[in-house]
């Protein structure tokens, strides 16, 4: 019976210090990583601590990957294709234009041999700036579904590393008998 006083007591000061670290505004570094750890075997939570410290450095060398760093890279990534989205949203700009003035050079020359090459340029610029914006618009749509692909991709490269980084922290602490969940 003293035996099992004694371990609850033991769980019941773990939980306390847990609390107090947690009521004082301090994160673990496996909570700012979204990885919950349970010392299962009444580490302290100073050596849990560092416990963590020397995983999170055998992650980062075992996985290839640092997840604060690639959590940089990500925004960087989100800034750059938030920048080609605009300058693909501009791909149509003047394309009615250019449209409109190919299609009156064609108008002029067709209109000419039919006898009046005012009309004919007339009706071909018209016709041109029609095409000419049908195809801008063609283009803008193309140009931003592929700057969506391929942000999407850097995005999944960029959640798969930290995935890796995770796997192998989890890896390490459950090596050292915490019980540990992402």
């Amino acid at each position: 019976m003293t035996i099992r006083a004694i371990y609850i007591g033991a769980v019941t000061l773990s939980l306390a210090l847990a609390a107090q670290a947690q009521s004082s505004g301090q994160q673990s570094l496996a909570s700012t990583l979204e990885v919950y750890v349970f010392p299962s075997t009444g580490q302290s939570p100073s050596q849990q601590s560092t416990d963590e410290a020397e995983c999170y450095q055998w992650a980062v060398n075992t996985s290839g990957s640092d997840p604060f760093a690639v959590q940089n890279q990500q925004a960087a990534q989100a800034q750059q294709t938030q920048a080609e989205q605009q300058q693909a949203s501009q791909v149509a700009t003047g394309s009615g234009a250019q449209g409109a003035v190919r299609g009156a050079a064609a108008g002029a020359l067709v209109g000419a041999i039919a006898g009046d090459a005012g009309k004919g340029a007339a009706i071909g610029a018209g016709v041109g700036m029609v095409g000419g914006r049908a195809r801008g618009n063609a283009w803008q749509a193309q140009a931003q579904q592929q700057v969506q692909y391929q942000g999407e991709q850097a995005q999944q490269a960029s959640q798969a590393q930290i995935d890796n980084f995770r796997k192998a922290f989890s890896a390490c602490l459950e090596g050292k008998e915490y019980i540990v969940k992402y």
